[in-house]
């Protein structure tokens, strides 16, 4: 397996486990439709979230959350639209970003970025 899709992996792993700890009920992992992926569909306090995770093992480019551009969002928006028309019931919606770093040696940093929109 390639190192970046093990790091996309495990950080898909560590993300769900601290949305977890945060509270969130996890609804999907990897949900699809089309061409279009959610990371993370999860619930809490009446709200559907759809999460996007990042993950990098090093800030030598950036932090994971810079990698998130207009087109990801747009597609996280088309599937988001695509769930609501099969899971008519969700009132409130919003979708996030979680970053995660995974740097040798350090603890493992969470940025999570609420409520992104274009």
């Amino acid at each position: 397996m390639a190192k970046h899709i093990h790091t996309g992996k495990t950080g898909e792993a560590l993300g769900i486990a601290w949305l977890l700890e945060k509270g969130f009920i996890i609804k999907e992992k990897n949900w699809r439709h089309s061409h279009w992926e959610v990371d993370t569909i999860a619930e809490k306090d009446t709200v559907l979230h759809f999460i996007e995770i990042k993950t990098r093992r090093s800030r030598k480019f950036g932090f994971p959350e810079e990698t998130v551009g207009k087109k990801k969002i747009q597609n996280l928006i088309n599937a988001a639209e695509e769930y609501l028309h099969q899971y008519p019931q969700w009132q409130r919606i919003q979708f996030n970003i979680l970053s995660i770093l995974l740097i040798k040696d350090e603890p493992v940093e969470y940025f999570f970025i609420e409520d992104v929109y274009l």
